[in-house]
């Protein structure tokens, strides 16, 4: 959630202005209305002030329907990516519990696997390579990647635009499923795998490059920066492969997610993206803008 840089309202979908950059709700998002200095350029012939928010001015009725896909439940997703993986990992889920039982393929079935986990015997079932990221090994797996994903999901998406931010997670939850196949196959344990651990790990390396300050509160009342929080999940990920610590969590899954959140995190900040503004993430309602403590983690 950014905070409108003219009247300081908190939005969820705020706008970014082209011309000056700022961060703006609805009421304020022309440029008119925040006294944008694009103003100043203003040339345009036929009376229309190109915001950078909307290029439907001249398009047809029938096109413009095309584009934004209606007016159906649907096109809430649009430009929410994050709230559609997250509606995905819970129908995913859900169809892993219920409705895959109740016709016949059990869990642990040789079909359920074939179905919902990335499965080291099977590499080229292509389709693995995405219900894997979105299936989850039970409530409390669905519930932390869940919760990670809706506080910091929204500052990324904002930041890179949400076909980058859709391509970033699905693209690092593939390379770090098959980095722990990999890994498995090295040291003779490979095993299926399911879970989002690896995409959100890319997404919070992204977000530690973009603003590494950016303050979390931990279990509601501890506020640690964003990055001490990366390299602490990175030391626990290396220790638990190193020496077996975690059971069956997938630890070098988890750093392939991380590592290639890192490198993306350079590669758009070399092209000067960043964050919407001082962010903090705390006790409250929610990811906050400048100086203010929002939801907690």
């Amino acid at each position: 959630m950014a905070v409108c840089d003219t009247c300081g309202e908190q939005e969820n979908m705020p706008y970014r202005c082209r011309h000056c950059n700022g961060t703006y709700c609805g009421e304020h998002r022309l440029p008119e209305s925040h006294d944008c200095p694009g103003l100043q350029n203003w040339s345009d012939p036929n009376g229309v002030f190109d915001s950078g928010f909307d290029d439907s001015v001249n398009q047809p009725k029938s096109t413009l329907q095309t584009r934004i896909g209606g007016s159906g439940p649907l096109s809430y997703f649009r430009g929410n990516m994050t709230y559609l993986f997250l509606a995905l990992m819970c129908l995913t889920f859900f169809a892993q519990i219920l409705i895959a039982p109740l016709i016949g393929i059990g869990r642990g079935t040789q079909l359920w696997y074939a179905l919902f986990t990335l499965n080291p015997n099977h590499p080229l079932y292509v389709w693995t390579w995405i219900t894997s990221i979105f299936a989850h090994g039970g409530l409390t797996h669905l519930f932390f990647n869940g919760i990670v994903l809706f506080f910091f999901g929204p500052i990324v998406e904002r930041s890179i635009g949400s076909k980058k931010f859709a391509a970033l997670f699905i693209v690092s939850g593939v390379l770090a499923g098959f980095a722990q196949i990999g890994l498995g196959f090295l040291v003779g344990s490979a095993v299926p795998l399911l879970g989002a651990s690896g995409a959100i790990m890319a997404v919070m390396g992204l977000l530690t490059v973009l603003d590494p300050d950016l303050t979390v509160y931990l279990w509601f009342f501890l506020p640690v920066p964003i990055w001490l929080l990366t390299i602490g999940y990175a030391v626990f990920s290396v220790f638990g492969f190193v020496v077996g610590f975690g059971g069956n969590v997938a630890h070098m899954a988890h750093l392939a997610g991380l590592i290639t959140g890192l490198i993306y995190g350079q590669h758009v900040k070399s092209q000067g993206v960043s964050t919407p503004g001082r962010m903090q993430l705390g006790p409250g309602q929610g990811p906050g803008g400048p100086g203010r403590g929002r939801g907690p983690f």
